[in-house]
């Protein structure tokens, strides 16, 4: 089994570096654009099954990588949703900006914000929403039972998601899991690969991109 497990393209709530966690925020034009070039970049994956989130964003992300491949490959590729793949609810925080010069978030300073990044395992998270250990007791178990399920054992599989959700799934795969973040969220459509032999399972690829990468920007910073 190989899994292709990604972030969503870009919206505008990114660009605005506002927290849109569950809000259910459509692609951007660019971030068309971003899912429309890792799906070319990828055609020649012949991919078996889309497992996506359930906000459009992603699941429009999934629905573009895969074109490309459905069209190579002369064949359609199912699509099932997982609710457990959906991004940290930030509760009261949804549509608020987290930019230092627009910041707005109710209830916590600019500087307090910032331990969802330096130190998130000790972020009490948005009144109303996730902390970062929910995310990952969501999400984890949602991924060992996609990699368990015997009828995927020879299946090529993307997952379409979103950056926090991907960082908790994948947090017991990174060298230092107390190092959520890898040192940033990942970019938009930034995909990490994962295989599945013999009962062993191993990250082999790392928020790879597949577009120029002078594209990548951190929207939150």
């Amino acid at each position: 089994m190989l899994l292709y497990i990604m972030r969503h393209g870009e919206t505008k709530l990114n660009v605005a570096g506002k927290l849109q966690g569950r809000t259910d925020e459509p692609l951007n034009e660019n971030g068309i654009k971003l899912a429309k070039d890792t799906g070319e970049a990828l055609k020649e994956i012949d991919f078996d099954l889309v497992i996506t989130s359930p906000l459009i964003r992603a699941r429009r992300t999934g629905e573009l990588v895969i074109a490309p491949s459905e069209a190579f490959h002369h064949k359609k590729v199912p699509v099932r949703v997982d609710d457990r793949f959906q991004e940290i609810n930030f509760g009261s925080w949804e549509g608020h900006s987290s930019k230092k010069n627009e910041f707005d978030l109710p209830g916590i300073s600019y500087e307090e914000f910032q331990t969802f990044f330096s130190d998130p395992f000790s972020f009490p998270g948005a009144p109303g929403g996730e902390t970062i250990s929910d995310v990952i007791a969501r999400t984890d178990p949602a991924l060992q039972e996609v990699m368990n399920t015997p009828e995927y054992q020879d299946m090529i599989i993307l997952i379409a998601t979103h950056g926090c959700a991907l960082r908790g799934m994948l947090n017991r795969f990174y060298d230092d899991p107390k190092d959520f973040w890898q040192g940033h969220t990942p970019y938009n459509c930034a995909v990490s690969i994962l295989k599945v032999e013999n009962g062993r399972q191993e990250l082999i690829g790392h928020d790879k991109i597949f577009y120029d990468p002078s594209m990548c920007v951190d929207h939150y910073k």
